[in-house]
C-alpha cells in the first residue's frame, strides 16, 4: 500500500529515550518507564503496559474547580510503553521547567508533565471573581510541561517599566514571580454606553514574561474544560 499518508513524518518511531517528546506539533509521545500524568481524556493512542487511572486533586482542589470551574482533571499513567496525548488538535509545546522555576499555567492549556514536577491549584492574586483567572495552575520543581494552545501563542515580555495587560479569557500563563492585579479600561459611563466589551483586564507587573493565545475561550468551550 502507497501513499503519502506513510511517510517518515507521520510514522510513530520507537523510543530512543524515557520521557516526554512531540509527536507533531499536534500531539505529544511520552515514553513512560514508571508514572507521568496527563489530562483525563486527552489519551488518543498507546502500546505496552499501561495503567490509566484517575488522580484525585484532594478536596482543597476539588471544591475550588466546583466553585470555579477552573482546575485540572488528572490521571495518572503507570507501567513500562509509549502513549500520545492531544486535545482538539491544539498545537503543542514542551516547556522544560528547572530548579527554581515557577510558571502559572491556566489548566486548561495543561496537557500532560513529568512525576517530578510539584503541581497546585493557587488563586491569582488581586483577579477577584472576574473571567478565567481566578484560580490557575502552578507547576515548580525540575522537569518537562506539556502545554497545548489554540492557535499560535504569542509570548509576551514583561519588565518593570513595562507592564503588560491580558484579557483573562486568552491568558495562557505568565512567570510565576510576576505581580497581578486587575486592571480598568473603561469608564462606568462607557460601559453604561455599550463600551467595547474589554473593560477589565488582568495586569502583570515585574520581570518575566505572559503567555497568550489569539482567541479567547468561548463560554461553550470555557464551561467544557
Amino acid at each position: 500500500m502507497k501513499s503519502d499518508l506513510f511517510a517518515t513524518e507521520h510514522l510513530a518511531q520507537p523510543a530512543t529515550a524515557p520521557g516526554m517528546t512531540l509527536q507533531n506539533p499536534k500531539s505529544i509521545k511520552y515514553a513512560v518507564h514508571g508514572e507521568m500524568y496527563a489530562r483525563q481524556g486527552s489519551m488518543i493512542a498507546f502500546r505496552g503496559s499501561l495503567q490509566f487511572e484517575r488522580k484525585g486533586q484532594g478536596i482543597g482542589g476539588m471544591l475550588k474547580r466546583a466553585v470555579t470551574g477552573e482546575g485540572l482533571p488528572l490521571m495518572s499513567v503507570t507501567g513500562q510503553g509509549e502513549a500520545w496525548f492531544a486535545h482538539e488538535a491544539a498545537n503543542c509545546f514542551i516547556v522544560d521547567v528547572e530548579q527554581g522555576d515557577a510558571l502559572t499555567i491556566n489548566g486548561r492549556n495543561v496537557l500532560c508533565f513529568d512525576p517530578s514536577l510539584s503541581y497546585e491549584i493557587k488563586t491569582v492574586k488581586g483577579a477577584g471573581m472576574t473571567g478565567g483567572g481566578l484560580f490557575n495552575s502552578l507547576f515548580t520543581g525540575y522537569g518537562k510541561l506539556g502545554v497545548i494552545c489554540e492557535g499560535n501563542p504569542i509570548v509576551i515580555p514583561v519588565t518593570a517599566q513595562a507592564p503588560v495587560y491580558v484579557d483573562t479569557d486568552a491568558v495562557v500563563g505568565w512567570s510565576a514571580q510576576l505581580s497581578t492585579s486587575l486592571h480598568r479600561s473603561q469608564s462606568v459611563g462607557s460601559m453604561l454606553r455599550g463600551g467595547s466589551g474589554e473593560a477589565v483586564q488582568l495586569m502583570l507587573q515585574g520581570e518575566g514574561f505572559v503567555i497568550v493565545r489569539p482567541s479567547e475561550a468561548t463560554p461553550q468551550k470555557a464551561a467544557a474544560h
